[in-house]
């Protein structure tokens, strides 16, 4: 399978696609599009073909302890994005009309990747088990957390990360911003945080700083499969989750591929710069709806669309 879905002209400048990252993930996900749309079956089967493991068993059945492994979460959230993307475009032709841009948070960057042409699902689906690895490897070698800081600009995060030895991860909205590092810097930049005014602090259950300097063996692990995947122009510009600016050119994706294992997700900058540049409906594709949260809260006129499962996936437009 090399291909996936042919975007046509002419482009709706107003609209964007955008796609969910570690996180989205829940055990049923996906099960009423299998069972419903042989286009979606045919995707989840590719992938358990191509992983050599029944993905759409974890997926459609758990057990949950398994489906949240960064390893499994990272193609299976994918996977099922894409086969929403798959359904919603036989089902509402319209959505086959280039939108202006595609964006996707973190490993969601590799769904955007593969709806703009610029990356097969086969490589897509490869890649990310490779990085899900390296990054659960990673955070084996290098122990680390995240955790949530709401109420403090970036600013104040940036100074009380520096106080604490702790990093940026996420700049998910203004306000909203994921931090991490080893744990115990995680836990006085959290301290930090409360006495400079933070309206509340989470700390996050994963396995890893993803994100930061602590996934560097993860990011050198990603140069080479990166730099052997077939990977075109993208059709449909990019928002790059490092810099939050477009990108098609073949070179400038790999790069970012790479980057973006060990760099801060600019997330709240990528919906700003959609916004700026007439983005006025976002169509999110996949388990959950917290990007669509985000961009209603940024961007309060928004139109945003969430197509999460077997009913939603009828876009009304």
């Amino acid at each position: 399978m090399t291909g996936f879905i042919a975007l046509q002209p002419p482009v709706r400048r107003d609209r964007a696609f955008v796609f969910p990252g570690q996180g989205a993930q829940s055990v049923g996900m996906g099960k009423d599009l299998y069972e419903q749309f042989p286009a979606a079956r045919e995707l989840y089967l590719r992938a358990d073909e191509i992983l050599g493991f029944k993905l759409s068993t974890l997926c459609f059945e758990g057990p949950e302890a398994d489906l949240q492994l960064t390893r499994n979460a990272q193609p299976a959230i994918a996977v099922t994005s894409l086969a929403l993307l798959k359904v919603a475009t036989e089902l509402t032709p319209e959505l086959l009309h280039q939108p202006a841009y595609v964006a996707g948070h973190s490993l969601g960057e590799y769904s955007a990747l593969v709806a703009a042409g610029a990356l097969p699902f086969d490589e897509a689906i490869r890649l990310l088990r490779t990085r899900g690895e390296l990054m659960q490897a990673a955070g084996d070698k290098n122990p680390g957390t995240l955790a949530a800081v709401l109420g403090l600009d970036i600013t104040d995060c940036e100074e009380v990360c520096r106080e604490a030895g702790a990093e940026i991860c996420n700049v998910n909205a203004p306000g909203q911003i994921v931090i991490g590092g080893r744990r115990e810097a995680v836990v006085r930049a959290l301290d930090y945080a409360k006495a400079r005014g933070a309206a509340k602090v989470i700390p996050l259950s994963v396995s890893g700083a993803f994100h930061s300097s602590l996934m560097r063996p993860a990011g050198d692990g990603m140069v080479q499969p990166v730099a052997t995947a077939a990977i075109e122009a993208a059709v449909v510009p990019v928002i790059a989750n490092c810099t939050a600016t477009p990108i098609s050119d073949p070179l400038a994706i790999r790069h970012e591929l790479v980057d973006q294992v060990c760099r801060p997700v600019q997330w709240s900058s990528t919906v700003d710069f959609l916004g700026e540049h007439g983005v006025e409906t976002f169509i999110e594709f996949g388990p959950g709806r917290v990007l669509s949260a985000i961009i209603k809260r940024m961007l309060r006129k928004s139109n945003c669309i969430n197509v999460n499962d077997a009913t939603s996936v009828r876009v009304q437009l």
